[in-house]
């Protein structure tokens, strides 16, 4: 991505979004030329000049301090996604050639699949920054069949959700969630821009799906740790499940994720069908998806 591009667009995006009411600025009579608020309302709100602004938002955030980024991200009443993102383009900086180049795979600890198999009751499984599924329970292989059976190591959530039709039957709320993982990509293409991995998933999603690219080019930034998750699952039907994430302190870019259900639910019993199913499954079918390197 082009540093200056990506500031120019996320910036003009955001204030495109914020009404002079919302921001708190009277309301004058006559037409707008502009969508949203002006820049010399941004520069006013954010506490700098206006020849400041433009060249902030012309993609020049170099020498910007964390006080003049907050001041921009309070004007353009960013959450804490977008705030973080807002940081991570100010911070970026040229990489050395041997940046860019692919990281060699490495090799995932087994104390991770250790750590997967005791949790018996619950789908749970880890994925990297670019929705690589890499390891899993037994209980997260059944869940998560339908994308499995794409025979691609490692599977990735992203390219299941907008290449494989079958995810649209398999997420019921299949619009939020391809909005949610573009949201997501982008925030980690703000914090790792010479990720090749990630690069090339993203080259691939926008040249395979237009939904992609206007989701992409929507500029969105989205924080994913905590939530409902509904699913239809081929084998057990409606799940209505509740996720937790956590960042493994021994590798930031890998993130672990617990699907639980509420005791005492029709999805908590589903769990326990899902749980002997894939008992049946593990007996007849060999074990490909437990992916041990990154």
């Amino acid at each position: 991505m082009d540093d200056h591009a990506e500031i120019k667009e996320f910036l003009a995006s955001r204030r495109a979004r914020i009404t002079p009411e919302q921001a708190g600025l009277p309301a004058y009579g006559g037409h707008r030329r502009v969508k949203g608020l002006r820049r010399e309302e941004v520069a006013m709100l954010a506490g700098v000049s206006v020849d400041y602004y433009v060249r902030l938002e012309r993609g020049n955030l170099s020498g910007a301090s964390d006080s003049v980024l907050d001041g921009v991200a309070r004007a353009l009443h960013l959450d804490d996604a977008e705030r973080q993102y807002l940081h991570d383009l100010a911070r970026r900086a040229p990489a050395p050639a041997a940046a860019r180049r692919r990281a060699p795979a490495r090799r995932l600890r087994p104390a991770l699949q250790y750590m997967l198999d005791a949790i018996g009751d619950a789908p749970a499984f880890i994925h990297n920054e670019r929705q690589d599924l890499l390891i899993t329970n037994h209980l997260a292989r059944a869940l998560y069949a339908p994308l499995l059976a794409d025979p691609r190591r490692p599977a990735n959530i992203a390219r299941f959700i907008y290449l494989d039709p079958a995810a649209r039957a398999f997420l019921p709320d299949w619009d939020r969630a391809a909005d949610d993982i573009a949201a997501m990509l982008r925030g980690e293409a703000g914090r790792n821009p010479y990720n090749k991995d990630l690069s090339d998933l993203i080259g691939e999603l926008s040249t395979r799906s237009e939904i992609f690219r206007k989701r992409w080019a929507a500029h969105n930034v989205r924080q994913h740790r905590t939530g409902p998750k509904k699913l239809h699952h081929p084998a057990v039907g409606e799940l209505e499940l509740n996720f937790e994430t956590m960042s493994l302190s021994s590798d930031a870019a890998l993130t672990l994720v617990i699907y639980t259900a509420a005791p005492g639910t029709s999805s908590a019993d589903a769990l326990r069908l899902l749980s002997a199913w894939a008992a049946t499954q593990d007996q007849t079918e060999p074990d490909t998806t437990k992916e041990r390197n990154i």
